[in-house]
């Protein structure tokens, strides 16, 4: 069982690092927002290219992120994550040189392959090593500093894009991977979460070793999800092109779920949903959720500056209310949802997110940031902070140890997936043409109509959380108690390996 304390020394060096890794992704998917209209300016890109410029690494992030977390679970938990660190640096510093928007875009694809390899293994080592009484604190923390790296996003791009230019948006995951690797390697444990090959052998499991990989699967995870994307934000053209791609996309989809459920060792196994209706539930909460948190966070950044006239730093300052509310309430949030259970927090969450969106239909040409942007700023950061760490939380207490990197990895392909859609479709819903950016009267009236259509979908994810999502008993961690009364598949090594020995 684990047995780090979050009080000692080796416990804080473990929350640093993951924290430290987390952020640079976390970070790096909110920081791009406010550098977007200094980034079409500089390379004459139309608003097409600025959607990709996001989602080029939204769509390998999420279609990887899933091997991600299989990787790390059989090879080595800090092993895998100190790769995706290494990688995530030297795609970050190619952003940063890139001459035009293609080379551009096709670095943030590869920032994206780095980012699928460190962010579940954050997660996972923060599971695989806390003893349980301090797991809920330690993830709370996890997801308040995380999400303040994704947070101080607009901030520190708002600084960095006014000042020294919006390449070193990029630039600066360098020294932060420069940081982050060495402490993992000293002071972090290595943890995997599958059974040893000995052990396996000895069961006549017939598993032979841990190297095979679902590489079909993810290749048509990432296949489907970049067809769809392409099909969403080219379809203002109305070309057979756009809809011969829509079509490929949703049989690459139809083909993925085929041959997850026959593959023998699928990264996305079926299982894991049949067996945890939480599980499931709260990965429903977390598409409507991060659906709408992505289709924000785009837009906003925009909105700031080319309606309400402020500059990069004045978007990003603005921002910060969220930033502030994340990092003083999160730990508390955590251990809340720890003594009440998740239900009530996933429900109120939303709720209060989709009333801050709703507040930003005031932020037009001429607002007041106190009057105006602050009250929706203030109430969107109390919804994050009520939901954010529960979620993340109620996650992995809905599985197994052994498969907390999976299903990390699973959640955030979720939430990555919900936000590539929503940046890709949230234009074409509100009407927002090529160069909607660059004329103020029709940016704002299509953000109105954004921000509406966001609002409604964390309500949707709020009625979900409230039907579905409950308390698991607080002192069961067997795998029946998992399922709230169902009846509980058996363990997935066991029933590959019985499925194998049967064969």
């Amino acid at each position: 069982m684990p047995d780090v304390r979050l009080a000692s020394p080796r416990g804080k060096w473990i929350l640093l690092t993951t924290i430290l890794g987390s952020s640079m992704a976390m970070l790096d998917s909110t920081v791009v927002n406010v550098a977007l209209p200094r980034i079409g300016r500089d390379l004459d890109a139309d608003l097409a290219a600025l959607q990709w410029t996001v989602n080029a690494y939204m769509v390998t992030l999420a279609g990887l992120i899933l091997l991600g977390g299989s990787l790390g679970d059989r090879y080595g938990r800090r092993r895998i994550f100190v790769v995706g660190v290494v990688w995530f640096a030297a795609a970050s510093l190619l952003c940063g040189i890139a001459p035009n928007a293609g080379v551009l875009v096709a670095a943030r694809a590869l920032q994206g392959i780095g980012g699928a390899l460190l962010t579940p293994g954050s997660l996972a080592l923060i599971q695989a090593s806390f003893h349980p009484d301090d797991r809920g604190r330690a993830i709370g923390l996890w997801s308040g500093f995380g999400g303040i790296g994704a947070a101080v996003g607009p901030f520190v791009g708002g600084w960095l894009v006014d000042g020294p230019g919006w390449r070193w948006v990029f630039l600066l995951n360098v020294p932060l991977a420069l940081l982050c690797a060495p402490i993992a390697l000293r002071h972090v444990p290595e943890s995997d979460g599958g059974p040893s090959r000995s052990s396996e052998a000895e069961s006549g499991g017939g598993r032979r070793d841990h190297a095979r990989f679902d590489v079909s699967g993810a290749a048509l995870g990432a296949l489907a999800l970049a067809l769809v994307t392409y099909a969403l934000i080219e379809a203002r053209e109305g070309s057979l092109t756009v809809a011969v791609t829509a079509v490929a996309g949703v049989a690459a989809g139809v083909l993925f779920v085929r041959v997850e459920r026959r593959t023998p060792d699928p990264m996305m196994p079926p299982a894991i949903f049949t067996a945890s209706r939480q599980f499931t539930a709260v990965n429903l909460v977390t598409l409507c959720v991060y659906a709408a948190f992505g289709g924000f966070f785009f837009l906003a950044a925009l909105q700031l500056q080319v309606v309400v006239g402020y500059t990069a730093l004045g978007a990003g300052t603005a921002l910060l209310p969220t930033t502030a509310l994340m990092l003083l309430l999160s730990a508390r949030s955590g251990a809340l949802a720890d003594r009440i259970g998740p239900r009530i927090p996933l429900t109120v969450g939303p709720l209060l997110c989709a009333t801050g969106l709703l507040l930003m239909l005031r932020v037009g040409e001429g607002a007041s940031y106190w009057a105006d942007i602050f009250p929706a700023l203030l109430v969107l950061g109390l919804g994050m902070v009520t939901l954010v760490a529960p979620l993340t939380a109620t996650v992995l207490a809905s599985v197994d140890t052994a498969r907390a990197g999976l299903a990390s990895g699973i959640n955030n392909a979720a939430a990555r997936a919900a936000g590539l859609i929503a940046v890709a479709a949230l234009p074409l819903i509100a009407g927002m043409g090529p160069e909607a950016y660059r004329s103020p009267p029709a940016f704002d009236e299509a953000f109105g109509r954004a921000m509406a259509v966001c609002a409604g979908v964390l309500v949707v994810g709020a009625v979900v959380a409230f039907a579905t999502v409950r308390r698991l008993p607080p002192d069961c961690r067997r795998p029946e108690c998992r399922t709230h009364g169902s009846v509980t598949a058996p363990p997935l090594e066991g029933r590959r390996s019985a499925g194998r020995a049967g064969s």
